[in-house]
C-alpha cells in the first residue's frame, strides 16, 4: 500500500480553547505564537499516533491489490469515492438499485467491488476518495488541547522527574500522552489489517 499522502496541516484545536481550559484562563496574549506551535505540533503528533488523518481531506493513492473484492482504504470515514482504476483501466461507480451490476460501492472504511476482484499486487488500483470527519469529533479537538495544555506546563521544567519543596516531592509525567488520552483516542486509531 502506498501510504505517501501527507497529513493535513488543519490544526485540531485554536489558541482561545486552549486558553480557556486553563484554570484561571488565560487571558495575556504574550504566548499566542507559542501555543499555536503547540497546537500545530501536537495536531501532528495525534495524527501520527492515530496513523491517519481524521479530518477531512481528498486523496489519491496507489494501493496494493488485495486478491478479493474488499479493498480497506488506509484514510476513513469514506465520504466519497471519485475514481477507481485497476491495472490503468477505469471502473465504474456500481450503478444504483443494480445490486448485482459490475462495479465498486463504498462504506465507512472501504471499497467493494461486484463482479470482480482487486488483484493481488503491488501498486495495482489507484483510488480518488473523501475521507474523514467535519466536523472533528469533540474528544479529538479536546485531546489536542489537553495534550498543549501539558506541554505548556511542561516547559519550565524540561527534563525533570520530580522536584523537592519544602519536604513533599511532586512527580511529574514521564509518557508521551497521559492514559487517559490514550484511552479516548484508541478508537480513531488506525486498523491495519493482516
Amino acid at each position: 500500500m502506498d501510504d505517501t499522502t501527507p497529513f493535513t496541516d488543519v490544526s485540531l484545536t485554536d489558541v482561545a480553547t486552549v486558553k480557556a481550559w486553563f484554570s484561571p484562563p488565560l487571558t495575556s496574549t504574550a504566548d499566542d505564537a507559542l501555543l499555536t506551535r503547540l497546537i500545530q505540533a501536537e495536531s501532528g503528533f495525534i495524527r501520527a499516533w492515530l496513523g491517519r488523518d481524521p479530518s477531512l481531506a481528498t486523496y489519491t493513492q496507489t494501493l496494493d491489490g488485495s486478491g478479493n473484492a474488499v479493498l480497506p482504504l488506509p484514510h476513513y470515514p469514506v465520504t466519497g469515492v471519485m475514481a477507481v482504476a485497476v491495472d490503468g483501466v477505469p471502473v465504474p461507480a456500481q450503478p444504483a438499485g443494480q445490486p448485482l451490476a459490475y462495479g465498486y460501492a463504498y462504506d465507512d472504511t472501504g471499497l467493494v467491488l461486484t463482479g470482480g476482484i482487486f488483484p493481488r499486487g503491488r501498486r495495482r488500483v489507484v483510488v480518488t476518495w473523501t475521507a474523514g470527519y467535519d466536523p472533528l469529533p469533540a474528544i479529538l479537538q479536546q485531546a489536542c488541547v489537553e495534550l498543549v495544555a501539558l506541554r505548556y506546563r511542561e516547559r519550565d521544567r524540561v527534563g525533570l522527574v520530580s522536584k523537592a519543596h519544602g519536604g513533599e516531592t511532586t512527580s511529574y509525567l514521564q509518557k508521551e500522552m497521559p492514559d487517559s488520552l490514550v484511552a479516548a483516542l484508541t478508537p480513531y486509531r488506525r486498523v491495519v489489517p493482516l
